[in-house]
């Protein structure tokens, strides 16, 4: 066995988000006239998805206008007399009382004609309400009311959600004693990775088919989940053919990192004894079978990944293992014709 770099990953379960979600609710009451969009289908933000009677809206509208138009008229009619008065009152022709009401009522004209702008605005903005658009572009749900139907200001009841889907997220979950482990090895050089939170993530999806385009970590939680003990990471995937759907179930693999000492040896060279230690059987010296205590840490493919019990160069036996005990001399052929051009484990026969 010689030891390798060899690629770390970690498989976790998570399901899928969507990048942006909107809750479609009407900013003021009235009875829907239309609904212009198509369930399921695709929408832009600033599109429009209902309409409601702007009958009222409109009339609340020409109503303001019409009230600033009188309070602009007042404005000039007092703005003359204050102006008149302003040369008066230097021959005592009026009094200083005079001037002063003609000025304040002046002043109380233009805040009315302050107070009629905002008034307009306010019925514009509402009458523009009664169209009621997408705030985000997304695929639109299924809509939860009909034509006929009365709604209200700021209801609870959402009209319809859009859903933003590509990219989507994925949330998959991490114990945190796994995280405590990565970040020692990452801490102690062990394990190297140049960006542990840009690392590239690869999906299988509930079929157990893999999904075709790599996603990539943005970030993980800052807090551990006290009833299970885990911290949620995202990641982000491109979604063009719109394949992931929020809610789907799937499993994350996460690239760790590179340990650039890696000494892998097949499962099937490897059984655990009454103690539940994992053990090897090695041809030593003189091709005498030597039995050794392995520390595994994990399965990594089809081996495991041994951190202790085995030194660089020596043959773990793959085959033939119940036939022989430690102490006999056997015969060591390579396993397999790839093996023996790789130079990696051999089989063992009996002479």
């Amino acid at each position: 066995m010689t030891s390798e770099p060899v690629t770390l990953t970690m498989e976790l379960s998570g399901r899928i988000s969507p990048q942006m979600v909107a809750e479609v609710r009407p900013q003021v009451g009235g009875i829907v006239q239309k609904r212009l969009f198509t369930e399921g289908g695709d929408v832009k933000a600033g599109e429009a998805l209902y309409q409601i009677d702007p009958a009222t809206y409109q009339a609340a509208y020409a109503s303001a206008k019409a009230v600033l138009a009188k309070s602009e008229a007042n404005v000039f009619t007092l703005r003359q007399k204050a102006e008149r008065y302003k040369e008066l009152v230097t021959i005592n022709a009026v009094s200083r009382q005079e001037y002063d009401d003609a000025t304040a009522g002046l002043k109380q004209a233009e805040a009315d004609v302050e107070a009629g702008k905002a008034a307009v605005d306010t019925a514009r903005i509402n009458l523009a309400y009664t169209k009621i658009v997408a705030p985000i572009s997304g695929r639109i749900g299924r809509s939860s009311i009909t034509p006929g139907a009365l709604v209200t200001a700021n209801q609870a009841s959402a009209l319809a959600t859009i859903q933003q889907l590509d990219p989507v997220y994925v949330d998959v979950t991490q114990a945190s004693a796994d995280l405590l482990r990565l970040k020692r090895s990452l801490a102690s050089g062990k394990i190297k990775n140049k960006d542990t939170d840009q690392a590239q993530v690869k999906l299988l999806l509930e079929d157990g088919s893999s999904y075709p385009l790599e996603g990539t970590m943005k970030f993980s939680e800052v807090t551990v989940d006290q009833g299970t003990g885990s911290i949620t990471l995202r990641a982000q995937f491109p979604n063009p053919n719109q394949l992931l759907l929020p809610g789907m179930f799937v499993r994350g693999i996460v690239q760790e990192g590179v340990q650039e000492q890696a000494m892998l040896v097949p499962q099937r060279g490897v059984t655990r004894d009454a103690a539940g230690s994992a053990v090897a059987l090695v041809a030593g010296e003189k091709d005498v079978v030597e039995r050794r205590v392995l520390k595994t840490e994990r399965v990594v493919g089809d081996a495991w990944l041994v951190t202790d019990g085995l030194k660089d160069g020596e043959r773990v036996i793959v085959e033939g293992i119940q036939r022989i005990r430690p102490g006999v001399t056997v015969k060591v052929v390579p396993f397999g014709e790839k093996a023996a051009q790789a130079g990696s484990q051999p089989v063992v026969k009996k002479p």
